[in-house]
This record gives structure tokens, C-alpha cells and sequence, in this order.
């Protein structure tokens, strides 16, 4: 548990995050900080993002088609998190529009079946992502490992604000125990996304922003009104959607 007394951000706070929300091989912090390493969410997508730019930029380079190269890119950037996120949109699908009531609804995200919704939810949203990154590889492998690195990063960058705004929809679970984001967090997280934005997108990059925030305050939206606030399934529905963002106004 953090003490009042811990710095805004410390060097072990990335660690933590890409121990919290990838399947890479990190060790353990010995002090976690829980909820106030989440400013580092955004630089987990940074390492992601690099990880699957790399291997799409290695498929070009053996002459795969911009569609297999796009394909290679979406592979890694699921393998790297385990499909942590694609799991949440998935539930959050399934529960949003699966219940009638709060409660409800929260039991159907908390089941590990997936339904209908969950499956159209996950077949439209890796269609897209996948669709953009094609249109991108064929228009210019390096503007499309750019795009990744950004939607990497923004969409993360996404996620501790709806930790900091709304509150816990249910008091155990993935977000419940990382446990209240401080506003600075927040607003730090918020502050690096940009910052990657603007340098590997420039201007495009901070449009691509704005739509990740419109995104992100819609589901927020439709989350507080029907569960009540946020879970670990909704912060992977607000990455996942915030992510589809940011590739589509990149390629528009």
C-alpha cells in the first residue's frame, strides 16, 4: 500500500505497470504503489506499441503483404498483454447490454463465459484495428509503426483518468485492488500520452488524442449510468476503443 508520503512518480512504477497490464517477463516491485503507478500505464504502451511496431516493420522487410504485415503487428501487440484488454471489451460488452439491472450486469461481467455481444463486440473491434494498420502498411510501413506507438500509448494513456473520475463499480477485482487513482497520476498519464503523440505524429497526433478522449468519455458515460461507475473490464473496453480511435483518425 502506498503511504501519503510517496513521490507523484517513481522508476519503479513502470515496472509495476508493465507487470500489472503485459505478460512480459518483469519481476515482482518489492514496494508496489498500486494505484499511484498508473501514470506509468501510458509508458507500458510505449514498450507494447515499440514491441509490435518492430515486428510489423520485420515482416515488411521479409516482403509480406501490408495486410500479413498488419496481421504480424496486432499478433504481438495481443500476445505481449495476453489479451488482457480484448477480455475486458469482450465482458464489458456481454454486461452492458446482457442485464437489466446493475447488478445484473455485473455478474455477467464477472463470468468468464463470453455471449453474443462479447463475440460481435471482439470480431468489430480486431476487424478494425486490423483494417487500419492494413490501410496504414500500405500507405507506409514507417507512418504505420508510428500509428502503433501512438495508439499504443494514448489509449493507455486513457485509462487512469476513468480510474480517477468514476468510482469502483464493485469493491473487488482487478481495478478495485489497484485501488483510488490520485488526479495527478491522472493528469500525468494524460501529459505523456500527448507528449508521444505529438513527437511520432505531430499535430495528427494530438487530433488523434481528442478522439481518444471523446471515446473514452462516451463508454465512461454509459458505464456510470449502468453499473455505476468503473471495473478492470471496463478500463480494457476504454483502451480498446480509445486505441480504435487513434488508428482511425491517424489514418483519416
Amino acid at each position: 500500500m502506498a503511504k501519503n508520503d510517496d513521490p507523484v512518480m517513481s522508476p519503479s512504477d513502470v515496472v509495476e505497470a508493465l507487470q500489472l497490464l503485459t505478460r512480459l517477463p518483469v519481476p515482482f516491485a518489492d514496494t508496489p504503489r498500486g494505484a499511484r503507478a498508473a501514470w506509468a500505464y501510458p509508458m507500458v504502451g510505449l514498450v507494447v506499441g515499440a514491441l509490435a511496431a518492430a515486428v510489423g516493420l520485420t515482416a515488411h522487410a521479409l516482403s509480406l503483404p501490408p495486410a500479413l504485415c498488419a496481421l504480424c503487428a496486432l499478433t504481438a501487440l495481443i500476445v505481449t498483454t495476453g489479451a488482457l484488454h480484448e477480455d475486458g471489451l469482450a465482458d464489458t460488452a456481454d454486461g452492458l447490454w446482457g442485464g437489466w439491472t446493475p447488478e445484473r450486469r455485473l455478474e455477467i461481467m464477472k463470468d468468464s463465459r463470453i455471449g453474443a455481444y462479447g463475440v460481435i463486440a471482439l470480431f468489430l473491434a480486431l476487424s478494425a484495428r486490423w483494417s487500419a494498420l492494413w490501410m496504414l502498411f500500405t500507405a507506409d510501413p514507417a507512418v504505420a509503426a508510428a500509428a502503433i506507438l501512438v495508439a499504443a500509448t494514448a489509449s493507455r494513456a486513457m485509462m487512469p483518468p476513468v480510474m480517477a473520475v468514476l468510482p469502483n463499480a464493485r469493491q473487488d477485482g482487478l481495478s478495485a485492488g489497484v485501488g483510488d487513482v490520485p488526479l495527478a497520476a491522472a493528469l500525468i498519464a494524460l501529459g505523456t500520452g500527448l507528449g508521444i503523440a505529438l513527437i511520432f505524429a505531430g499535430t495528427g497526433g494530438a487530433m488523434a488524442l481528442i478522439w481518444a478522449c471523446l471515446a473514452t468519455f462516451v463508454l465512461a458515460r454509459i458505464a456510470l449510468k449502468k453499473i455505476g461507475g468503473q471495473t478492470g473490464d471496463i478500463l480494457g473496453a476504454t483502451q480498446q476503443l480509445s486505441e480504435i480511435a487513434v488508428l482511425l483518425s491517424l489514418l483519416a
